[in-house]
């Protein structure tokens, strides 16, 4: 097995044999990406030359009995999640050259555990898409076929795990982020319940919504991850005071007996025929394990694509007000203030942005504030609710993660109704602020990976892993590589 090939659990312990070093791994991470970085494109900013400072600090630390989680392990970090002194842009123009003078939470957490940052990944511009064909610099590319997207907006996070151009990444999650480029990429992702993270130093979309969780090669390494970023943070208000649990302590552990509902809304009319087959080969697996699985409803998930995109938008009409070119940021040249302020955001944004930003300030306007957004709201807490109402019957929910597998570059850019509806199996999670994770669970006959989705209880994200590391551990579908 090549070096960048293992796992976070697998690097940990070949350098605590001294089989590895820190070093070692590190520069066998950078190989690769200079090898494939070319033809996949995930990194708008990448971190050699302080990766191996950091990868010696790193064995100076084992050295003197330090044996924290994260230590000596290449991980890559979205690039809309601030970084001390290092290039973040948000993959927008409008903040091309913003090196930011604090950290985030999480990449501090993953500091303070002795991680190697290997750069900052590509994204739909400021996470707004479903292809990470919005970021205004380049279109990052599917390992498994690179005329294909890798999913979006973590798409660039989604595609370096996939493609061992690191051992673990960061991404975000407001819609599917995490889950849909995981599912597209043949990898897992996990979004943890709302306020599980912190967000405090990620670049705001939709705030209600946005939430920081690990892409990886396994379970496993999603469990070790979450160790480390999650937990209360005094700068975020909206994260939860609650005590983290150990979330590898659950995994090994017998499904026997468990729930599992499975929501008739979610296998509908215009879903892929081989995906379809995928997640019902997987259901039969769970049962397999012992698991009892029973038809549920979750009966307002058709309207979360219209709450969604109502919610999301409005909430990023008010995050973007932000950039105007006075502060920080881009700033173009104009005759009076108002000329530089429109030229500024006109120039700055991509259409995407400008898309959101126009809808989010129509639906918050006077006259169609009570109509659109106070109705939205409203229905998102049917949608809260109906998810309430299944797990009082079930442990854990199960879904695609996506529609269809991954698509060609371009196939949906003129028709931004289609790609808002891939994400149609993982928006309701967010709205409910619920856990959910995506796991490999097939292929397609064209050799695209398909994304097994469960999701769980309120901070329940024990649950979850517990049930993806079962079926992991019976399947092979993610020891399957693409070949570069």
């Amino acid at each position: 097995m090549e070096l960048f090939d293992l796992t976070i659990s697998e690097a940990q312990a070949a350098i605590e044999k001294g089989e590895i070093t820190p070093t070692g791994l590190t520069r066998a991470v950078f190989k690769r990406i200079e090898a494939v970085e070319g033809r996949i494109k995930a990194y708008v900013t990448l971190n050699g030359e302080h990766a191996l400072m950091q990868a010696k600090e790193a064995e100076h630390r084992r050295e003197k009995g330090d044996r924290t989680m994260l230590l000596g392990i290449p991980v890559a970090v979205k690039d809309n999640m601030c970084t001390e002194g290092i290039r973040t842009t948000c993959s927008s123009k409008i903040l091309e050259n913003f090196i930011p003078p604090y950290e985030s939470t999480v990449t501090g957490k993953l500091k303070e555990q002795g991680y190697i940052l290997t750069g900052k990944t590509n994204l739909d511009e400021f996470a707004m898409g479903s292809s990470t064909e919005n970021s205004g610099f380049f279109v990052t590319r599917n390992p498994w076929d690179v005329e294909r997207v890798p999913g979006g907006s973590s798409g660039g996070s989604a595609a370096a795990v996939a493609a061992g151009e690191c051992i673990a990444a960061l991404g975000s999650d407001t819609g599917g982020s995490i889950r849909q480029p995981a599912a597209l990429c043949g990898v897992v992702g996990l979004k943890p319940t709302y306020g599980r993270v912190s967000r405090y130093g990620l670049i705001a979309f939709a705030s209600s919504l946005d939430q920081i969780g690990p892409i990886t090669k396994n379970v496993r390494d999603s469990a070790i991850l979450m160790n480390v970023i999650s937990g209360h943070d005094k700068y975020d208000s909206t994260s939860a005071p609650l005590p983290v649990p150990d979330f590898t302590s659950v995994l090994g552990q017998d499904i026997k007996g468990m729930k599992i509902g499975i929501p008739r809304e979610y296998f509908i009319e215009g879903m892929d025929k081989e995906i379809e087959v995928c997640v019902k080969n997987a259901i039969k697996t769970f049962e397999s394990l012992g698991a009892i699985t029973q038809e549920i409803s979750l009966p307002h998930t058709g309207y979360a694509v219209a709450v969604y995109y109502i919610l999301a938008t409005s909430e990023a009409s008010s995050n973007l007000a932000r950039y105007d070119g006075v502060k920080y940021g881009y700033r173009a040249k104009g005759k009076d203030l108002m000329d530089m302020y429109m030229k500024t955001r006109a120039e700055g944004f991509g259409a995407e942005v400008k898309r959101r930003i126009i809808l989010g300030t129509y639906a918050l306007s006077s006259g169609y504030y009570e109509a659109y957004y106070k109705k939205a709201q409203q229905v998102r807490t049917l949608i809260k609710q109906d998810f309430e109402r299944a797990f009082e019957t079930v442990d854990a929910i199960v879904t695609p993660t996506s529609p269809t597998p991954a698509f060609k570059a371009g196939e949906k850019t003129a028709d931004p109704l289609q790609m808002y509806l891939s994400d149609i199996f993982t928006i309701s999670v967010n709205l409910a602020g619920v856990p959910g994770i995506s796991i490999p669970c097939g292929f397609t006959s064209d050799n695209l990976p398909v994304g097994l989705q469960i999701i769980g209880r309120h901070f329940d994200e024990e649950t979850i892993l517990k049930i993806a590391y079962a079926y992991e551990q019976d399947t092979e579908w993610h020891k399957r590589k693409p070949v570069l």
